[in-house]
């Protein structure tokens, strides 16, 4: 059962020194000694990876409806942060995504794994239902987790209901779906293949025929409110 989503900032701030916290494990050896905040707003990274890949068409706008129609503060826009970095230990969500073929660096790998072990959370997608970009993010989490595997959420589970009742994946195209790797019971990464991107509020950005979901706002918030719940 989820809990009360008035509980949802101090639980951000429990992630957050979850992933800090020398005495679990959780700061990296360099890692920095405080959490970059504003105030007491949740800060959503916009990861840089394969060296210098980095997500530009995934809007941000889900964090305004989040906080508009929740307790849950959130900055309004993502903070990029490099994936090799310590830095990126310092934020309890995280999103990537694409286009095209990539290959992660070893670096890159390693602090995946340390980030969703201790606390973080990551939110990918496929930008414009790119197939290479899909292959590659399978092939990146197996070589990660190789005895773990993505599973397909089913649309009873309570990441539909945290904040918005959605009882469909809403796409122009094909059935759409979401995948997830779990971790103690509860997923720490979710992904789609078909795109969460909801490039339609995103100047300069298209689907370009890719099958994106069309309620990814209130699919994403509903992600994120589920990352920060205990």
């Amino acid at each position: 059962m989820r809990r009360m989503l008035l509980c949802v900032s101090i639980a951000a701030l429990g992630i957050v020194a979850a992933l800090l916290d020398p005495s679990g494990g959780g700061r990296a050896a360099d890692g920095p000694s405080a959490p970059k905040q504003e105030g007491d707003a949740v800060v959503c990274a916009n990861l840089i990876y394969a060296g210098t890949r980095s997500s530009i068409c995934f809007s941000d706008r889900f964090l305004s409806i989040i906080a508009r129609d929740s307790t849950i503060e959130t900055a309004r826009t993502f903070k990029a942060v490099k994936l090799a970095e310590a830095e990126v230990f310092q934020y309890p969500f995280a999103i990537m995504t694409g286009e095209g073929a990539f290959s992660l660096t070893d670096a890159e790998r390693a602090n995946l794994r340390r980030y969703l072990e201790r606390g973080g959370f990551l939110l990918a997608s496929a930008g414009c239902s790119s197939a290479q970009w899909d292959a590659s993010f399978r092939r990146e989490v197996k070589i990660v987790f190789p005895d773990l595997g993505l599973s397909v959420l089913p649309m009873e589970h309570e990441i539909f209901r945290t904040i918005y009742a959605i009882e469909k994946l809403k796409t122009k195209g094909a059935e759409a779906k979401l995948e997830g790797l779990a971790m103690g019971g509860k997923f720490v990464l979710i992904y789609s293949s078909d795109g969460l991107n909801d490039t339609s509020t995103m100047h300069g950005c298209c689907c370009c025929g890719g099958n994106e979901i069309l309620n990814a706002q209130q699919v994403n918030a509903n992600i994120l409110a589920y990352a920060l719940l205990e």
